[in-house]
């Protein structure tokens, strides 16, 4: 990279700094004064408060990243055309391609460590700072335990595991229930096909009954129903559903794939996959096309042009991709076209743009 390209990538990360900083900070003091009162309340001390949000910040991050690359983008190339910079360049025989290459470099570089970050440290930060919250602050027990695809759930002598919970239909799959005495030897087990959360109560359908009780041996029984009574809620569950967005690609794909094999659908978490590593890749997507928006303004850019503009342009971004995805997770389009319309549709749209700029 030359002087003029190290001069651009130069004042473009001090750019991205600024922007990055700002809606940072914007979105921590928001997140600050809902969430503080509430931690306060529940007895949360200053320090533990304080590891909260900084555990939380690879997540902000990841989430205000691409509006800041894409107001980094129209910021420079607007400053540098009010202050006559790209005409000079141009006038020099500089061709738009080169002036835009590093901002491009940089872009594709930045949308790789996103993807790092959504993929190997949001789901570390996320565990850390959700243990946080409910063991340091709230000073809830951690009674349920996801770990991959399984469930393990205590609840007072009974001990439940499920290979997977379907949210939508309340259902958990391939369930086993443990019935312990004080010294924790087994009283019974129950097999069951499935469990369903009804009327505040959960219904075990094809069970397998052994009762150890009984002497040597055990004995065996199979019902099609039964209820048994664990003090565990669907709300507890729906933590996998809920906060799916910050799970790595792969134990996405691991729970969508244990879905369909269950005889479920997966459209929600398909989709969600494949969001990971499409999300990540948007702000590549606003360098290309804040960047003929940014010429196509010329010295009428600007502060104010380059804010106003790059609104705009995220708020189009923000309603199509939004609309795709709900389609995606409905099962209405394929999940792989749901994550990725949005920025094939914005890429198309500032190639076609860049065309149209006076060479």
């Amino acid at each position: 990279m030359g002087m003029l390209g190290r001069y651009i990538a130069q004042a473009w990360l001090h750019l991205l700094s600024l922007c990055l900083g700002s809606f940072v900070a914007i979105y921590l003091v928001l997140d600050m004064m809902d969430k503080v009162p509430r931690f306060l309340r529940a007895g949360g001390a200053a320090v533990d408060i304080l590891r909260f949000f900084v555990w939380k910040l690879p997540e902000m991050i990841g989430q205000t990243a691409s509006f800041s690359i894409l107001m980094t983008t129209l910021l420079t190339l607007g400053l540098l055309s009010r202050n006559s910079e790209v005409v000079a360049m141009r006038s020099c025989g500089i061709s738009l391609p080169r002036i835009a290459m590093p901002m491009l470099l940089l872009g594709l570089a930045a949308s790789l460590l996103l993807l790092i970050n959504a993929e190997m440290v949001v789901p570390f930060s996320y565990e850390r700072m959700r243990s946080i919250e409910r063991v340091d602050i709230k000073k809830e027990g951690s009674h349920a335990v996801f770990r991959r695809n399984n469930i393990w759930f205590r609840s007072d002598s009974m001990i439940l595991q499920a290979q997977l919970f379907d949210p939508e239909s309340r259902i958990l799959k391939g369930v086993t229930v443990w019935n312990l005495d004080n010294s924790m030897n087994p009283l019974s087990r129950i097999d069951a096909e499935s469990a369903i959360y009804r009327e505040e109560r959960w219904m075990l359908h094809h069970a397998t009954v052994k009762n150890f009780s009984a002497g040597q041996g055990f004995s065996m029984q199979t019902m099609p129903a039964m209820e048994v009574n664990l003090n565990l809620k669907v709300d507890d569950l729906r933590v996998l559903d809920n906060n799916a967005d910050n799970m790595s690609f792969r134990k996405l794909k691991e729970y969508a794939d244990n879905l369909q094999s269950g005889g479920y659908q997966a459209h929600r978490y398909l989709t969600m996959m494949h969001t990971k590593v499409s999300a990540p890749f948007a702000a590549f997507v606003m360098v290309i096309l804040g960047i003929p928006f940014a010429l196509h303004s010329s010295r009428s850019g600007g502060i104010a042009m380059g804010i106003g503009t790059s609104i705009g342009i995220g708020f189009a971004y923000f309603v199509i991709n939004a609309v795709l995805l709900s389609y995606g997770r409905s099962g209405v389009l394929p999940p792989l076209v749901a994550a990725w319309g949005a920025n094939f549709l914005f890429v198309a749209g500032g190639t076609w743009l860049a065309m149209t700029v006076k060479n």
